[in-house]
């Protein structure tokens, strides 16, 4: 089953959990769509009503939870829990749970498909300072093990440049104000392509043009070959056509002029 359909399928189940729960019992629903190994999409569980009606609540943590899923990196998580730690605030930070074991890792495999969003080559520093990861080796074996194994992303770990050259990567949901951006791109590459198509179509036109071109200089050269055969066919047979008078025939000849 491909990664899509398998979304699909699970999505489903959890808005329909999602649909129905309430409370604390909503944020065990929370807890699990955010734990699940193979979920990568949380804008439609965002979505659900019942989700919704946690801000302001005493569960409004669930949301918060949800919402980093949906749109955060690890990187955000991180800031925020130094940031509490240095203002020594601890009733604000309610809203940033100490994450299990399973939430670490999909918010770490989150963030490798929010950077290849606008990189398709990562460095290995970048990475491994977005990722809190202390070596290559711990790094690449993520990469390979947590993503590529995983079916969220493909491609090539460049040992020698240090980088990891990504050929696809998942889609993420959409952040907030993200939609404009995104629309503003893909008229960007229509344009582009729109330019390219013509700019091929030139060249195509081109190319008839100097086909043809070759193709009449080819015919008259043919042409002029065969003009020049015939000619040297007609000065061979007029020569081997002209008569020849033998040395006796000359002498008799030479001989009736003297009497």
């Amino acid at each position: 089953m491909d990664i899509e359909q398998n979304q699909a399928e699970l999505i489903d189940n959890f808005v329909k959990q999602a649909s129905v729960q309430k409370g604390t019992a909503l944020g065990s629903v929370i807890l699990e769509a955010t734990s699940h190994p193979s979920l990568f999409a949380f804008s439609e569980i965002l979505a659900v009503p019942t989700v919704a009606e946690l801000e302001g609540t005493e569960n409004s943590v669930y949301l918060k939870v949800l919402q980093l899923f949906a749109h955060g990196t690890w990187s955000d998580y991180r800031s925020k829990l130094e940031t509490c730690a240095l203002l020594f605030v601890t009733s604000n930070c309610s809203s940033l749970p100490q994450l299990v074991p399973d939430q670490v890792l999909k918010l770490k495999q989150l963030t490798v498909l929010t950077l290849a969003e606008t990189n398709k080559v990562l460095p290995y520093d970048e990475l491994m300072m977005e990722l809190d990861v202390m070596n290559v080796r711990e790094l690449e074996d993520f990469l390979i093990n947590e993503c590529m194994y995983a079916g969220i992303v493909r491609g090539k770990l460049d040992q020698l440049r240090r980088c990891f050259e990504i050929q696809f990567a998942a889609g993420r949901d959409l952040r907030p104000g993200q939609l404009g951006s995104m629309i503003q791109t893909l008229s960007n590459w229509l344009g582009s392509s729109d330019n390219l198509l013509v700019s091929i179509q030139e060249k195509i036109k081109w190319a008839d043009t100097m086909s043809e071109l070759d193709k009449k200089h080819r015919k008259e050269v043919e042409a002029r070959v065969e003009e020049v055969k015939k000619s040297v066919s007609v000065k061979k047979l007029q020569t081997v056509s002209r008569p020849k008078l033998s040395s006796e025939g000359s002498r008799i000849s030479t001989l009736n002029l003297v009497e």
